[in-house]
């Protein structure tokens, strides 16, 4: 855990530079909901899970470092970079296994995404890449893989609401490990007050088509954004419950942290 925290603060500390916002909170705060958003943002995301393996007696927090990089191309449109760095420590997940702690897969998306709704509709489709850069054997597929990705939403007056998917198939990597062939969902619905406080509800859905199990946390985070110094910030947290969880995943409730850099033009 004291690794996962050194990570943070380090990136915190070089990425931290003063960002001089001309657009207000609650503008900002709407575009955090927006996956596709023209705003450079660095989130840190720090899940808690409980109950896993086959005796229930394991628990990981989970890092997520998740830079989010919009690239103008051309007058009518934006490619926008998604990185999910996982930075793991989990204990007791298997009997005799002890605790791990590093890396795990990079799962890296890029969204083209025009610049102007289309019928009121923001939208973006592009690939999705998983890079097997997991630091332990049981922090990673060992797999490459790739496969598409889509995000379509509607923002009216203070609600923000949509649903994110992609699919990843493995195509190289460790023969003797399973293969990926995954589907990841994630509808969403947010709601921004005009003081910038943004409560959202999602789930983050993952169906396994070779085993046949589903993931399904359901979650409820609340956000502030605001600004420390010159630099505008967004921090929160929320709870989750699994309402469906693969063999030997977590069972019950679990929590999340959120806090985001962001640098608006």
């Amino acid at each position: 855990m004291k690794k996962i925290l050194v990570v943070a603060l380090a990136l915190i500390t070089m990425l931290g530079l003063p960002a001089y916002a001309q657009e207000s909170a609650e503008d900002l705060a709407k575009k955090l909901a927006n996956p596709v958003a023209a705003l450079i943002s660095l989130p840190f995301q720090l899940n808690y899970d409980t109950n896993i393996g086959p005796v229930d007696d394991g628990d990981r927090w989970l890092l997520n470092i998740q830079p989010v990089v919009p690239i103008s191309i051309g007058d009518d449109w934006n490619l926008i970079s998604r990185t999910i760095l996982p930075v793991i420590f989990q204990d007791d997940i298997a009997p005799g296994l002890g605790s791990q702690e590093g890396i795990g897969d990079i799962v890296q998306s890029l969204f083209f995404s025009p610049k102007a709704p289309t019928k009121g509709w923001i939208w973006g489709v592009g690939p999705v890449f998983l890079l097997p850069s997991g630091s332990d054997d049981l922090l990673t597929a060992d797999k490459w893989g790739a496969g598409p990705t889509a995000v379509a939403l509607k923002q009216t007056g203070p609600w923000t609401y949509g649903v994110l998917a992609n699919h990843i198939w493995s195509f190289a990597g460790d023969d003797d490990r399973a293969d990926v062939n995954s589907t990841f969902i994630q509808p969403f619905v947010t709601y921004t007050t005009t003081s910038a406080i943004s409560v959202t509800l999602q789930t983050e859905s993952l169906y396994d088509w070779d085993t046949e199990q589903w993931s399904v946390p359901l979650m409820v985070v609340v956000t502030q954004v605001t600004k420390i110094g010159n630099q505008m910030v967004s921090f929160g947290g929320g709870v989750r419950y699994w309402a469906e969880s693969p063999e030997n995943g977590p069972e019950g409730w679990g929590g999340r942290l959120v806090f985001t850099l962001m640098f608006p033009k």
